[in-house]
């Protein structure tokens, strides 16, 4: 069953799919209304800046899609993950961030461990695909789903943060620091660490 967030995200589609396809101005005009009203409710539930989430939200000018994280998951030899300190939110996570156009999600993902960390990785596999409304993230303003990949680091260079990144170590499963659980869960993480452990080939997905 949808949450209430996902079901305002549902409607905001379908008004955006309205905006795009409609028929005549007066159509226009209903889903645009609407589409506001599932802006501001958005903006209320998130607590986040009602003109923040209307600039993510651009005019429609196609069909709506779910907006595509991709993230690194990396072990050192120590078994220990790579982690990065959010600045948004001062908390931790696995490096990595929007797809970016022109890139493939294993270009993004070896691009973003690097600028975040100055660690170069090659892509091993997808670990996993996960939608975030199936997980107990904290109520976000856009449909995401999450793409992680399992990197390997061939020479363990010194780590090296990039400028909006608040700071970059690694860490144990059982010693994790405060996590940014926007982008990230204690029990995600767990997951991962087993698929890697155990060498599954089978890719998790929702």
């Amino acid at each position: 069953m949808l949450s209430q967030i996902d079901k305002i995200k549902r409607l905001m589609a379908l008004a955006e799919t309205g905006i795009v396809y409609h028929a005549n101005e007066f159509e226009l005009e209903r889903c645009q209304e609407q589409r506001d009203l599932c802006l501001e409710l958005i903006s209320e539930i998130t607590a986040k800046p009602l003109q923040q989430i209307d600039d993510f939200y651009m005019p429609p000018l196609q069909y709506p899609t779910p907006k595509v994280d991709v993230r690194g998951f990396v072990l050192n030899d120590k078994g220990q993950i790579l982690m990065v300190r959010e600045s948004m939110d001062g908390r931790w996570s696995i490096p990595g961030g929007w797809t970016d156009i022109g890139f493939s999600p294993k270009e993004v993902v070896e691009k973003e461990v690097f600028e975040e960390t100055g660690l170069r990785v090659t892509v091993k596999r997808l670990l996993a695909v996960w939608d975030k409304k199936c997980h107990p993230h904290p109520p976000a303003a856009y449909h995401i789903y999450k793409m992680v990949f399992w990197c390997d680091a061939e020479v363990f260079t010194p780590l090296k943060k990039a400028h909006d990144i608040l700071d970059v170590a690694w860490f144990d499963l059982n010693d994790l620091p405060p996590l940014s659980l926007n982008r990230i869960l204690d029990t995600q993480l767990k997951t991962l660490y087993q698929s890697v452990k155990e060498d599954r080939a089978d890719t998790i997905f929702d």
